[in-house]
């Protein structure tokens, strides 16, 4: 009875805290709603950030399908506008404006790409269904796109196959017409789209595939491009199933006919149409002078604007004469197979202008089993004996002449912490008292050894520098086999450096380039020879450079070395030329030049291998090159000689190797002509006096004391280096000379 009473007590207190409870307000439920909506269109606007972040990140501006931002391959031409090569990236692209496309291009396009392109916006909805039904229900993302969309997925996206690129694919389409009209919309495309291969754009399409310009494209080349890019490697008529190429070709013609762009009549004609495709090939000529163009632009304009920028270049190079000497490169090359020579080059320029003619920088560009690709041009060789004109103009402009006299003996030469170094003569003989015109057109060594050690190492840096040979840096480095060829050049060096000759003195540098401009014809730099008088750097004064290139036009002078007929002579033509071989016979060159034009001729090894000994004089290795590549340049030009300037005069002098002036010599000679310095003359190194001879050897005594020796007179001789050299005495069968160089005195050229 208690517990029944105590329970209805606490059911009554819990029904009366029930009751007094407070009760929700509406006002509170609707916040709480309110709160829970907000929250939900919150997270839903962050989703569709992150949505919108995810799928358009990077979204590229559809101003960059403009010509100012698509990449354009760069053209190089000859000086006679003759294509070279185009230099590109990934995508070998030259713009064309629409209007120079012919209609059946544009035409044949539409027809096959997008029917009602000019009717609809940035999408074809019939198409679009299309691709839906295929994406949702066959889970194939192929689909029909507009010309808009296909140029929009071809300049601006990657070609990944995705959701996430359709939709900004179809964003950047509606930006496109928003943007710009259906002709600059169609031009776009025709610039943009892949042909196959590096092909981009209709214009580089009919050149790869026609080899014409894309406004010059007839109906049935127009069909046949226009199907490529769907699919260009399937549809490629140079991949593995050519006939499908055809078949395509003929699904474009079709297309037009139902279209009303062309009649049946057409189409069967342009089906039966034969196409001339150009067989796909490397297009580059003149291989090592491209590439040698092409690093000096990376040089001046950065990689990216070299192969992107569309640069135009007008090169100096002569294709017809690039291609005679690559000619005849190869052919002498070929002859000289027995004579372990497997490679050789040419260089041809213009001295006066610095134009670089044509450039064989090896017998093959693409044969890799010589490095044929290795430009020899621009290597580093050994000169050999083609050196030696600089060292006698430094001897020139020091005041030797070049009817002074040079002992060719044995000769020795000591240099404190060096070996002694013995030169000898590519023949193994000596030839006595040898005026230097003599010494320098035979190319006897160990004269031009002795010229160098009057003249000093550090100044025939010095002055081969100014002329343009700056690879010889640090003096110590070198000693006197520098005159025989011991430092290394290459031959663009070398073609500077006797154009200084050519030039009368002034430097040239070499110039490849003519003219950049870029592909919308503005103009970067230029250079016009024609009109650009010579304004090279005076280095040498034009008396030596005269006296040199007489020297070594000279036949006379050269002829008890060569002969009278050798490989140097170019006849009716007045060519100054040297050669060189060096001692180790791992290089072997030609130098030789008039006032407008010279070429340089090596051949040797790549590997440095030596040569057979038979090519050591020159004439039967570079010099047939040469004499082949001279005769073809000169063939039409007129006989030209060196320009005689006021600072040289000629005079009588005797043949006798005093090389006194005839008027001087009292006892009867042989008289020859030769040049002169103004207010130089001579040096007389030669008198009659007594001297004590070995009565057993005929000779002065060598070395310590002899009891058999008497007073005789004698015709004695000196060259400032080798003293009393009997002229009449019998044949020399002495030991050599030794020459300690610290005892010699430059400036006079005497021994103290």
């Amino acid at each position: 009875m208690l517990n029944t009473k105590l329970a209805s007590k606490i059911s009554a207190i819990k029904k009366r805290k029930q009751k007094n409870k407070p009760k929700k307000s509406s006002k509170t439920k609707y916040s709480q709603f309110l709160f829970l909506w907000y929250f939900f269109f919150l997270m839903l606007f962050l989703c569709i950030i992150l949505l919108a972040a995810y799928l358009f990140k990077d979204l590229p501006s559809p101003k960059n399908l403009t010509s100012d931002h698509f990449p354009v391959s760069t053209l190089i031409y000859d000086r006679n506008d003759k294509l070279l090569y185009e230099i590109h990236g990934e995508q070998n692209r030259t713009p064309i404006d629409l209007e120079n496309i012919p209609d059946h291009v544009k035409e044949a396009t539409i027809a096959i790409e997008d029917k009602d392109f000019y009717k609809h916006g940035a999408f074809d909805f019939r198409g679009m269904g299309r691709a839906f039904i295929n994406i949702a229900f066959k889970k194939n993302l192929q689909g029909g796109s507009t010309i808009t969309q296909q140029l929009t997925k071809t300049a601006l996206l990657s070609p990944e196959r995705t959701l996430r690129r359709k939709i900004r694919e179809a964003v950047l389409s509606a930006m496109t017409e928003f943007i710009y009209s259906k002709d600059q919309i169609l031009e776009m495309y025709l610039n943009h789209v892949p042909y196959g291969g590096t092909a981009y754009g209709i214009e580089q399409a009919a050149k790869k595939y026609f080899g014409k310009s894309a406004s010059d494209l007839d109906l049935a080349e127009a069909a046949m491009l226009a199907g490529l890019p769907a699919a260009p490697t399937t549809y490629s008529p140079f991949g593995a199933r050519p006939e499908l190429a055809k078949e395509r070709q003929a699904q474009v013609l079709g297309r037009m006919v139902e279209d009303g762009y062309i009649n049946n009549e057409e189409e069967k004609q342009a089906l039966e149409k034969k196409l001339n495709f150009v067989p796909p090939q490397s297009n580059i000529h003149a291989p090592h002078f491209v590439m040698f163009v092409k690093k000096l632009l990376v040089e001046k304009y950065g990689s990216a604007v070299v192969e992107q920028g569309g640069l135009r270049v007008k090169t100096s190079l002569d294709l017809n004469l690039q291609n005679f000497a690559q000619d005849v490169v190869a052919t002498q090359t070929a002859k000289l197979e027995d004579y372990s020579v497997s490679n050789a080059a040419a260089l041809i320029t213009k001295p006066d202008t610095g134009e670089i003619l044509a450039m064989v920088g090896s017998k093959d560009y693409f044969d890799m089993e010589i490095d044929g690709n290795v430009n020899l041009t621009t290597s580093f060789r050994q000169p050999g004996s083609s050196i030696k004109p600089v060292n006698y103009a430094l001897g020139l402009l020091k005041g030797w002449t070049a009817a002074d006299m040079l002992l060719d003996v044995p000769t020795c030469f000591s240099v404190a912490g060096q070996s002694i170094y013995c030169p000898r003569n590519y023949d193994g003989a000596f030839h006595g008292p040898v005026q230097l015109r003599f010494a320098l057109g035979n190319s006897y060594n160990i004269p031009a050894v002795k010229m160098l050690a009057l003249n000093e190492v550090e100044d025939m840096i010095a002055t081969a520098s100014a002329m343009g040979i700056t690879g010889w840096k640090d003096p110590s480095n070198y000693g006197l086999s520098l005159t025989l060829g011991g430092g290394e050049v290459t031959m663009l060096q070398m073609a500077t450096a006797f154009g200084v000759f050519a030039n009368s003195g002034k430097r040239i540098d070499l110039t490849p380039i003519l003219e950049v401009k870029d592909y919308k014809g503005e103009i970067l730099e230029s250079y016009d020879p024609e009109n650009s008088p010579l304004t090279g750097e005076r280095v040498l004064p034009a008396g030596v450079c005269y006296i040199i290139s007489h020297i070594l036009l000279d036949n006379n002078a050269r002829m008890a070395a060569f002969g009278a007929s050798s490989q140097l002579v170019i006849p009716k033509r007045a060519v100054s030329v040297k050669t060189g071989t060096t001692d180790d016979l791992r290089d072997n060159w030609t130098v030789g030049y008039t006032p407008s034009y010279l070429a340089v001729s090596w051949v040797g090894n790549n590997d440095n291998s030596p040569m057979n000994p038979y090519l050591v004089s020159g004439v039967s290795g570079a010099a047939p090159i040469w004499n082949k590549i001279m005769t073809y340049v000169l063939k039409d030009q007129p006989d030209e000689w060196p320009k005689k300037p006021d600072s040289v005069e000629g005079r009588q002098i005797c043949t006798f190797i005093t090389g006194q002036n005839t008027e001087e010599q009292k006892e009867e000679c042989k008289p020859r002509f030769e040049y002169f310095i103004k207010g130089t003359k001579p040096r007389h190194r030669i008198e009659k006096k007594k001297i004590w001879i070995d009565k057993e050897t005929g000779w002065p005594p060598v070395e310590g004391k002899s009891d058999n020796l008497e007073e005789q007179e004698h015709m004695i001789a000196s060259d400032g280096l080798s003293f009393e050299y009997c002229l009449d005495c019998p044949e020399d069968k002495r030991k050599p000379v030794v020459v300690n160089m610290s005892e010699i005195e430059r400036e006079g050229g005497e021994r103290k």
